[in-house]
């Protein structure tokens, strides 16, 4: 499939426009704090959800109002999760429902709400509705960039990503941005996402794409081992694109889904990489598994080990972690077939892209071989373990299938970050 990566973010897709305003919804804030994602038309739409059984009251209502498969404007906040705030929490949500449907003439069931940031303290909705005007009289195509700001939280960067492809014939455009520092776990170990498309297709293909898709990218991340109470992944397609609405499985159907894992799996290393005082993002690959779900199973059981993320803030190559944590994972795999190695940033992509079994003298160190640890130039592993992107290569012998997770390390800055983040 050919597809190209272009900018506009969530935006990009034909009949939508956001903007991003400063409300003051934290006291100290002085970038922009609140959101306003709109489409010219209804869209279908789809969501996936936090798996914590203590959900955000702006979770409830949106899981309420996207149940018909519709929407067609999404606002969300930063500074106060609106989470744990009881039934004036779920109303303060659905006021903002209500006041964005009145400004834009539309019916308040297809507004989603979204917030993040502090938990347990009620949302100053006020403040949003005052600046509503303002908000939504400043809709753009270039708002892309004032929205992506105002859902940051302890991000150290935005993050956002748009593609452009053919599907049915017609050129289809998909657009994300996203929020996730810390709190992030597997089972969509993410934050807040928003994915907007002008692609034609149903609500049921839509979020069963979505589902898909969330497997193998937003799921296969962690930061930290919490899993937040306001994780939202949304998808909205307006069908502008003007393709043949896709309504069952089949060649249009897997383009589309290709499509998304690519911006998917973009905003899954983002978010790995920006972790709370993160210095590397941690890849982990395994290769030559079973089943996928073993795969991906044993690579998300590296990537989540306390002792493996501190062995990397350390460069340190010790291999035995990964091993451990493997061991424990639940999932199979013949540890007297296993093979461990470490790649650089240059490495992975002249094995993984090029098909370079070696990856490069200076790029691929192996460690641990058929289940037999190797005398290795200890140099050289500290020399690739330093670099900011480092990928771990898993190599079985049990099967085909093959998964990937991302990470960070655990640095001392994650605790300072947390240590006095409501105060």
């Amino acid at each position: 499939m050919q597809f190209s990566f272009i900018d506009g973010g969530v935006t990009a897709a034909q009949g939508f426009l956001a903007n991003g305003i400063l409300n003051k919804i934290k006291a100290s804030r002085t970038t922009n704090d609140t959101a306003l994602i709109y489409s010219e038309k209804v869209c279908n739409a789809a969501g996936v959800f936090t798996q914590n059984r203590v959900k955000a009251e702006c979770v409830k209502l949106t899981r309420d109002h996207i149940s018909n498969g519709k929407a067609q404007a999404v606002i969300a906040n930063s500074g106060n999760a609106n989470a744990c705030t009881g039934s004036e929490g779920y109303d303060n949500a659905n006021k903002e429902a209500v006041a964005v449907a009145a400004k834009m003439n539309i019916n308040s069931d297809d507004v989603l709400v979204l917030s993040t940031g502090v938990i347990g303290q009620q949302l100053p909705v006020e403040k949003i509705l005052n600046g509503l005007d303002k908000l939504a009289d400043g809709l753009s195509k270039e708002g892309h960039k004032e929205a992506r700001i105002a859902i940051m939280t302890t991000d150290t960067h935005y993050k956002e990503v748009a593609l452009e492809t053919t599907i049915g014939g017609k050129t289809v455009r998909m657009g994300t941005m996203a929020k996730g520092s810390g709190m992030i776990h597997i089972n969509l170990g993410t934050m807040l996402g928003f994915i907007t498309t002008d692609c034609a297709i149903s609500s049921q293909m839509l979020e069963k794409a979505l589902r898909i898709s969330a497997a193998g990218t937003y799921n296969c991340v962690s930061i930290d081992g919490d899993t937040s109470t306001n994780d939202s992944l949304l998808i909205l397609a307006n069908g502008m694109a003007g393709n043949a609405e896709i309504t069952s499985e089949g060649a249009d159907f897997d383009a589309f889904v290709e499509a998304l894992n690519a911006l998917n799996t973009e905003m899954a290393k983002k978010i790995a990489a920006d972790g709370e005082g993160a210095t590397r993002l941690v890849t982990c690959n395994v290769v030559g598994a079973d089943t996928v779900e073993n795969a991906r199973g044993l690579a998300k059981a590296v990537i989540c080990s306390n002792l493996v993320k501190a062995a990397f803030f350390g460069a340190d190559a010790n291999w035995g972690r990964i091993l451990d944590a493997m061991g424990y994972s639940g999932f199979f795999f013949t540890p007297e077939k296993t093979s461990v190695s470490f790649l650089s940033r240059e490495g992975a992509k002249r094995y993984f892209e090029n098909g370079e079994q070696n990856g490069g003298k200076e790029n691929k160190i192996k460690v641990f071989d058929h289940g037999v640890p190797l005398n290795f130039d200890e140099d050289l592993a500290k020399k690739i373990l330093t670099e900011e992107a480092v990928d771990i290569l898993v190599e079985l012998e049990d099967g085909k299938a093959s998964g990937t997770a991302w990470g960070c390390d655990l640095t001392y800055d994650y605790v300072k970050i947390n240590g006095d983040y409501r105060t």
